[in-house]
C-alpha cells in the first residue's frame, strides 16, 4: 500500500463504522438482464458457489482488498490476477459464456463457494453491469473508494512509477483541472488511461450504473474504514455467505506500495481539488445514505494502496 498522507494534507484519521450496503431492495430487472434464479448457482460436485466482482476503484485498496479475500478458504479468486480479467469491459469476451469465464479463470477452485473477479476498470464502464448480468445473473458487487484526492496522488505514483508520467504531481494534477473545467476528457480512454487522476474519483457516476443493475446485491465500502476496522472485512464475510470468523493473516501488511515519494500539495491546489470534488462527494453521500469519512474534515491521511 501507499502512504500518500504528505501528500493530501488536513484529513482526518480513521472513522470505524460498518461497511456500507448501498442498494436498495428491488426485484430482477429483465430489461437490464437480470434473471431470477440465478443466484445462488450450483457448481461442481453440486455446491452452491455465487460470483463476486470487485469493481474498483483504481489505487483505492483493491488489491489489499483481494488479499483479504483471497486468503478466506471458502473464496477462491480468478487466477491469474494480473493483467486482471476485464472480461466485462468486452462484448466478445462475455459472450464466450459463463462456463468459458470458469474454466478460463477458476480452474483452480476446489471446494470454494464465492468465485471472485477484482477488475478495477469495471466500475467506470457503465455498459460493463449490463454484460456481468447477461453472463452471471446477480453478482454480488463491491465498490472500494478512497479519499478522491488522495487516490489521485497514489494514481500519479503509480504511473510515474511505471514510466507513463513525465510531470510533477502539481503540474499533473492543476492540469486535470483544467481539462476537467473545460470539459476536455476522452470518456474512450478511461479503463486504460494512466493520466485521468481526477475523473476516477468522481464516484457517484460510475458507481450509478452498477447499484441501478444490482441494488440488491452492491455494497460500497470505504478504504478507511477497511484499513482501520476488522468488523468491516468480517462484515463483508458474512454478507457473502462464507465464516465470518476467518481471521485473514497479514492483515497489516503493506501491498502494492508505490516507489515514487508525493510532495505535498499547496494549499491553493488542494482547495481546488475539494472543490472539483465536492458536488461528487455530495451525490455520493445521497447514493450511500451517509457521508464518505473523508468529508468530514476535508480529506483522510490512511496508508494508501492500489
Amino acid at each position: 500500500m501507499d502512504h500518500d498522507h504528505r501528500a493530501a494534507r488536513h484529513v482526518q484519521r480513521h472513522h470505524h463504522r460498518a461497511a456500507l450496503h448501498a442498494g436498495r431492495v428491488r426485484r430482477p430487472h429483465p430489461q437490464r438482464g437480470q434473471r431470477p434464479g440465478r443466484l445462488p448457482r450450483a457448481g461442481a460436485g453440486g455446491r452452491v458457489t455465487r460470483h463476486l466482482l470487485v469493481i474498483g476503484a483504481q489505487r483505492s485498496g483493491t488489491t489489499y482488498l483481494h488479499s483479504l479475500l483471497e486468503a478466506h478458504p471458502a473464496i477462491a479468486m480468478a487466477q491469474p490476477s494480473r493483467p486482471e480479467p476485464k472480461v466485462f469491459l468486452s462484448d466478445e469476451l462475455t459472450d464466450r459464456g459463463l462456463d468459458w469465464y470458469r474454466a478460463t479463470y477458476f480452474a483452480h477452485v476446489a471446494d470454494e463457494t464465492v468465485l471472485g473477479d477484482k477488475s478495477t476498470s469495471y466500475i467506470e464502464d457503465p455498459l460493463a453491469p449490463a454484460r456481468a448480468a447477461r453472463m452471471l445473473g446477480v453478482p454480488f458487487v463491491v465498490a472500494l473508494l478512497r479519499d478522491p484526492v488522495t487516490r489521485a496522488v497514489s494514481n500519479w505514483r503509480f504511473s510515474t512509477d511505471n514510466g507513463f508520467e513525465n510531470r510533477g504531481l502539481v503540474e499533473a494534477l492543476t492540469d486535470c483541472l483544467d481539462e476537467a473545467a473545460a470539459g476536455e476528457w476522452d470518456r474512450a480512454t478511461t479503463s486504460v488511461s494512466p493520466f485521468a487522476y481526477l475523473v476516477r474519483g468522481r464516484y457517484a457516476d460510475h458507481l450509478r450504473p452498477w447499484l441501478d443493475a444490482f441494488p440488491q446485491t452492491s455494497h460500497v465500502l470505504f478504504t478507511d474504514e477497511l484499513l482501520g476496522d476488522p468488523a468491516v472485512i468480517r462484515r463483508l464475510y458474512a454478507d457473502l455467505g462464507v465464516d465470518p470468523g476467518f481471521v485473514p493473516p497479514g492483515r497489516d501488511e503493506v501491498v502494492n506500495e508505490s516507489e515514487e515519494p508525493a510532495p505535498d500539495l499547496p494549499e491553493e491546489l488542494l482547495r481546488r481539488l475539494r472543490e472539483y470534488f465536492a458536488d461528487s462527494d455530495d451525490a455520493l453521500a445521497r447514493l450511500c445514505g451517509r457521508r464518505p469519512p473523508w468529508t468530514s474534515d476535508g480529506g483522510s491521511d490512511t496508508h494508501g494502496a492500489d
